[in-house]
């Protein structure tokens, strides 16, 4: 049987509000702040404690019915993919109602990913995916949803193709802010020479990030000249190596900025040459490792979308779909951190 006030008590330190304001919201009672009463049903929710009926009132999850759901994340030393994994793992471990599995590929071939998303088929009801936009990718989702299996993107979108909903940020947004940045840490008028390096173009929102970021520069710093485009695959060493070529062919390099992972391999690059607290470096996503070089100065602003946050929203919408109840999907924020203003992770 149920344990009604341990499950109180677990809901009130998630939610982080007090057990009797726990009890007041999912009895429907006056008194609650419309955004409190929002994170109290989401921690109930994600506890397993209640789902969501048509007319948005809280009820008892029904008891032995339990949701498969798949998600498909790409392998590799990218920290921020790492986070989202165990957020999703983790997550997944306080909810009852779903049966989550998570697959990894190995490197960035659209076409084994396309193999993994089909063989899905008959095997789960929902999916979860970082997905590279590739013809082989976008008809592989296309036949998932036409054999009903509910599709979300995650991280980086795919256009035309019928999926549940995006998680994530806007990715235009995100490089034009990290242009925005750029152009305060230089200064207005200042001329020089700025690097990009991304993990994977074939990710619509590395391409999107540069993007945003090319149209500000042209926009508002006219002064600076982007001198090279580098993809690392979101490899480590990988950004190492072409971070220290780039440094001997660039002596006079004045920024980079990179839209994917691989920040520790570009900070060793800049360390190792005395370069790190010179040249204006920003990245994305704070990780355990872009937490150090916020902190050593190596790393000037970091662009983050917190993980927590999307795979609690990715469980939500799919299992929320798949059982054909409304969901309101809460999007992560689009946020800068400083080293003054290091979250948690």
């Amino acid at each position: 049987m149920l344990d009604v006030r341990s499950t109180l008590t677990d809901i009130a330190r998630e939610a982080g509000v007090s057990p009797a304001t726990v009890d007041r919201v999912l009895n429907n009672r006056p008194g609650v702040r419309a955004r409190t009463r929002e994170i109290v049903i989401e921690m109930a929710q994600r506890l397993g404690y209640i789902a969501e009926t048509s007319n948005g009132a809280p009820q008892r999850a029904v008891p032995g019915q339990t949701v498969r759901l798949d998600f498909a994340l790409p392998a590799g030393t990218n920290s921020f993919i790492k986070l989202l994994h165990r957020h999703i793992e983790a997550q997944a471990l306080t909810r009852p109602d779903l049966d989550v599995r998570v697959t990894t590929i190995e490197g960035f071939n659209p076409d084994r990913l396309a193999r993994l998303l089909q063989d899905l088929h008959g095997q789960t009801q929902g999916v979860g995916v970082i997905a590279l936009d590739h013809p082989t990718v976008r008809e592989a989702i296309r036949s998932l949803s036409a054999s009903d299996i509910k599709v979300v993107t995650i991280a980086s979108d795919i256009l035309h193709v019928p999926r549940v909903a995006y998680i994530g940020i806007d990715n235009r947004a995100a490089g034009r802010l990290a242009g925005y940045l750029l152009n305060r840490f230089m200064g207005a008028g200042r001329p020089g020479k700025v690097a990009l390096f991304a993990g994977s173009l074939a990710y619509r929102g590395h391409e999107e990030r540069e993007m945003g970021f090319r149209h500000i520069v042209a926009e508002e710093s006219p002064n600076l000249e982007i001198v090279e485009m580098r993809e690392m695959l979101d490899d480590r060493e990988k950004a190492y190596s072409e971070a220290s070529a780039l440094l001997e062919r660039h002596p006079d390099l004045a920024a980079i900025y990179n839209v994917g992972a691989g920040n520790t391999g570009i900070a060793r690059a800049l360390k190792e040459r005395g370069r790190a607290k010179e040249i204006i470096f920003l990245g994305h996503e704070v990780t355990d490792g872009t937490k150090e070089l916020l902190l050593d100065g190596t790393l000037d602003a970091v662009i983050d979308q917190n993980p927590r946050v999307e795979a609690r929203e990715a469980l939500n919408i799919l299992s929320h779909s798949v059982k054909g109840l409304p969901y309101e999907l809460h999007q992560p924020r689009l946020q800068v951190i400083f080293r003054e203003s290091i979250p948690e992770i």
